[in-house]
């Protein structure tokens, strides 16, 4: 069940901070984001402006080949960003130990969370980021509290 959501519209490179600020506020305590949309939309983008907020002093890069990158903060926090966008079976993602990440406490950042629908924890934040045009994005954050299985 979404307990809170927001859009934000016509989100340009200049406003990811201030768009990751508020989404970080809205998810309070949930370390588990999963994040949704096209090729080129913006993900890892996003993604690597919520870790640069969250203290993350690691060069950040996606994990497309990797599936998973570890990123550690100034305060020796670790954040995990994967992208299953190759995987083939929701297995591949099971077999390399993602349970234990997405329950470890620290942040989890999934692109392509479709491909593993079954493995994501009951309580998750989802971010869609959809093209408005070439500069410009629309991003819908949702923070589900669990009551209901997996709304992907």
């Amino acid at each position: 069940m979404k307990r809170l959501s927001k859009t934000f519209k016509s989100v340009g490179v200049d406003d990811l901070s201030a768009v990751a600020r508020a989404a970080l506020e809205m998810a309070g305590n949930g370390k588990v984001w999963v994040f949704y949309g096209e090729m080129g939309a913006g993900k890892t983008t996003f993604v690597k402006t919520i870790c640069h907020l969250l203290g993350v002093v690691d060069n950040m890069s996606s994990p497309t080949f990797s599936i998973i990158n570890e990123y550690v903060t100034a305060s020796d926090e670790r954040i995990f960003h994967f992208d299953f966008f190759r995987l083939k079976h929701e297995a591949e993602a099971y077999d390399i130990g993602t349970e234990d990440y997405f329950y470890s406490g620290s942040y989890c950042f999934i692109e392509w969370p479709e491909k593993i629908p079954a493995l994501i924890p009951d309580e998750y934040i989802e971010i869609r980021i959809s093209l408005e045009s070439q500069t410009f994005r629309t991003i819908a954050v949702s923070v589900h509290d669990g009551k209901e299985k997996n709304g992907l």
